[in-house]
């Protein structure tokens, strides 16, 4: 069968982005993985993850990162054979180690366990360790809000982020993610990094040949840096790092990011024995380079405290009174965590996935490689 892209002309800043249907992408990114000897049902968890991501409009953890995985598989960073393992197992938590398989995979299998668990017991927690990066955070609290539950993600990465006062990059992005029903039709949904910008937005930047706002990188001399080439280099070699929320110092509350980024790592590795800080940038076992990280999930089962009904009317009530608030002049609107997602999922289901030429490049060498020649895209 031939895919067709379908493709939209746009101006030169956006350097002539093709848009690909996400039905077409999807299959493309679950074949990739196939062929790298990933399971097909593991294969539908990860482009799901990633196409997910594109359609909400996080490009930072959609397609963007296929090559990193497809590269990691490669090298033998990452194992393309699953192996979930469940260590300990005490009612409403459980501790899993993942062999440093496929993140997605071990996300979605150790979310499901939380949420089954939540079902018995009103809460489950599932701590893990030795997985790898697990992509689109937020479509694990989205596992737990289609279940009634409220959900809760975090994992600790490489490191990118100095502490208060400090230049050298110690913790990861490290993101909180939570998540809630409401009677609306699109969940409360926040997916945030605790720093100001997370790494893979600096590739976003870099792929479209724009520069960082000021303010958002700190070089090791205590200056900011806005080339996002020069800084994905500097973060490499440790000479800046990315400034966690709040910013420089104390003064607009840069300990704030901070202390959420040192939480999450906490969650991340203490509960699970796992590894923490400046060892997320790699470790060498047998002979070989992995890049392992830990993650942290929490299912909360509604019904537990009150009847589900009305714990989305009040919550939707929540946003809608939001919303309906006061607004600064000239704004159109305000908006509620996980609104523009949602509605960006709409448009994009519609208009397609946009592919930047750097995108492009990716996606035709892994088509090349792996002798996927029944996509026949527009950009080739």
């Amino acid at each position: 069968m031939t895919e067709k892209a379908i493709t939209k002309s746009i101006d030169n800043s956006q350097e002539d982005e093709v848009y690909i249907n996400s039905s077409i992408l999807r299959n493309f990114v679950e074949d990739v993985f196939i062929k790298l000897k990933v399971p097909k049902p593991d294969a539908k968890i990860i482009a799901n993850g990633i196409i997910q991501s594109d359609l909400r409009g996080i490009d930072s953890h959609g397609i963007q990162r296929c090559k990193m995985y497809f590269d990691r598989i490669k090298q033998g960073i990452y194992n393309p054979i699953t192996k979930v393992e469940i260590l300990s197992d005490n009612g409403a938590t459980a501790v899993i180690d993942g062999n440093c398989g496929m993140g997605h995979v071990i996300g979605f299998h150790s979310m499901k366990l939380a949420i089954e668990k939540a079902k018995i017991f009103g809460v489950g927690a599932v701590a893990v360790r030795n997985s790898t990066h697990y992509g689109f955070a937020g479509i694990y609290s989205l596992m737990a809000i289609e279940e009634g539950m409220i959900g809760f993600t975090t994992t600790n990465a490489r490191p990118a982020v100095p502490p208060t006062f400090g230049v050298e990059p110690m913790l990861g992005t490290n993101p909180l993610t939570y998540g809630a029903p409401t009677d609306e039709a699109f969940p409360f949904l926040i997916d945030c990094a605790t720093s100001i910008i997370q790494r893979g937005k600096v590739e976003v930047y870099n792929r479209t040949h724009k520069n960082l706002p000021r303010g958002v990188i700190i070089t090791e001399n205590g200056n900011t840096e806005t080339n996002p080439e020069d800084v994905l280099n500097d973060l490499c070699d440790r000479s800046a790092a990315l400034l966690p929320l709040g910013g420089k110092g104390e003064a607009t509350s840069g300990y704030k990011g901070y202390g959420y980024a040192t939480f999450a790592e906490i969650l991340s590795a203490a509960l699970q024995d796992g590894i923490y800080l400046k060892d997320t940038a790699g470790i060498i076992e047998n002979g070989q380079k992995k890049l392992k990280v830990g993650h942290f999930f929490l299912a909360i089962d509604v019904n537990h405290f009150r009847p589900l009904d009305g714990f989305k009317e009040t919550t939707g009530n929540i946003m809608r009174e939001l919303r309906n608030s006061k607004k600064v002049p000239g704004a159109k609107k305000i908006y509620t965590a996980g609104e523009k997602e949602y509605l960006n999922e709409k448009e994009s289901e519609i208009k397609g996935i946009p592919l930047n030429k750097s995108l492009q490049k990716d996606i035709m060498i892994m088509q090349e490689e792996l002798q996927l020649n029944h996509y026949n895209f527009s950009f080739k």
